[in-house]
């Protein structure tokens, strides 16, 4: 692993993230839309980021969704977000993660170390037993981040998320904390 992606670190997101995650989503709007629902004009604009993020403040104290931003040690940068959503207790104690990364910091182990990190959490801290991420076929940068970190294939959903304004498959993926090491 890259002397850069130890270098990262994952913490819960707050509001005052706003502005940070403003630039951090102007920045990487091109990239990042092939990937992502269509959102409302409004989400690229600092009260957008702050409403967001103050939900995920509320979401994070409730326990139904875990918002973590990622940010390098040296200069406490934000330069992603991993998120556990979609929190379902009882029985099945299973969420959804979701992530993104700066394009510049692509392929160096980033994202592989902070979804390590956000499963640390999931299986030690918030007592999930099963955390799932879904993935477009394409995505091929996603799926080795997933295979990294002990994710297994589980199969492909037909027109699982509207995604760019079109239904997408996705592969689907799945760690359970007898699978985490």
């Amino acid at each position: 692993m890259s002397s850069l992606a130890q270098s990262v670190y994952i913490r819960p997101l707050t509001a005052e993230d706003a502005s940070a995650m403003l630039a951090l989503r102007v920045r990487n709007q091109a990239f990042f839309q092939p990937f992502e629902p269509i959102r409302p004009a409004s989400f690229l604009t600092l009260e957008g980021q702050r409403e967001q993020l103050a939900a995920a403040e509320r979401d994070f104290a409730a326990g139904t969704a875990y918002a973590f931003g990622v940010f390098l040690r040296e200069n406490d940068e934000l330069i992603g977000r991993v998120n556990l959503s979609n929190v379902v207790r009882g029985a099945w104690q299973n969420a959804t993660m979701g992530y993104y990364l700066d394009q510049s910091l692509g392929g160096r182990g980033c994202m592989t170390q902070a979804v390590r990190q956000a499963l640390r959490f999931a299986f030690a801290e918030a007592g999930l037993h099963r955390v799932q991420a879904a993935v477009m076929p394409r995505n091929g940068a996603s799926i080795r981040v997933l295979e990294k970190t002990g994710f297994r294939r589980e199969g492909l959903s037909l027109r699982y998320l509207q995604i760019n304004g079109v239904w997408e498959d996705h592969l689907i993926f799945a760690i359970t904390r007898e699978e985490w090491t």
